[in-house]
């Protein structure tokens, strides 16, 4: 039910608006880190831990170690989680000042608590939350903003999961939080040069509004204590 009015809002907007945020920080007493990001109806757990001691395998003499771990809302993770994993940890490794932080090592541990489209950006926007809290050495923040070309060849914003799988193409950005440039992306289905360039400029105007939240979050935080 909640679904189908969020796919109403944006179908009311054209598709280019977002679903509601809502992000809160330092949920776990054990982690380093944690945040809780909800975009809609869909809800993402991060848990960041170090820097720390490393093992002698994994230790890198001139940066920190980073692992990122996605754990599935049921079951164990698969072929689509470790391919995530990979982006998540491109992504987070582009603005981590990990040579602040040689032979230690980083683990971003992200559980999906639901999962109602768009699910790639939620775990992006609460990796770069939970960093946020665990007080890393960051160059920037990002963002992720997924983008689903319809059959029409419209573009809609955050997505819901039917709206992913009515999708001719769905395309995901992280965006830097300093240039609007794309650190990682990844594309399931076809498009056209033109189309994923349209998708790139709706993308970085909704990071604006991600950025912005963020400010906001990070603000009620820090005023509350």
């Amino acid at each position: 039910m909640a679904e189908e009015e969020e796919e109403k809002m944006a179908a009311a907007g054209g598709g280019c608006c977002l679903r509601p945020f809502s992000c809160e920080q330092g949920l776990l007493s054990r982690p380093d880190g944690s945040a809780a990001f909800l975009q809609g109806d869909t809800s993402v757990l991060a848990g960041l831990y170090g820097p720390a001691e490393v093992k002698g395998s994994k230790e890198l003499p001139d940066r920190a170690a980073l692992e990122v771990l996605l754990r599935p809302k049921v079951g164990l993770p698969g072929v689509v989680e470790r391919s995530r994993e990979q982006l998540l940890r491109q992504t987070c490794e582009a603005v981590l000042l990990g040579a602040l932080h040689p032979r230690t090592a980083v683990t971003l541990v992200l559980q999906v608590l639901s999962d109602a489209g768009s699910l790639l950006s939620c775990c992006l926007n609460a990796a770069c939350m939970g960093l946020l809290d665990a007080g890393l050495p960051l160059s920037s923040l990002f963002c992720g903003v997924t983008c689903a070309l319809d059959p029409n060849g419209a573009i809609v914003l955050d997505p819901t999961t039917r709206q992913e799988q009515e999708a001719r193409a769905v395309l995901t950005f992280a965006i830097d939080s300093t240039e609007r440039k794309v650190l990682t992306a990844t594309t399931k289905g076809s498009c056209s040069v033109e189309e994923m360039q349209q998708c790139l400029v709706a993308a970085q105007r909704a990071a604006d509004t991600i950025f912005q939240f963020y400010r906001d979050s990070v603000r009620r935080k820090y005023s509350k204590s």
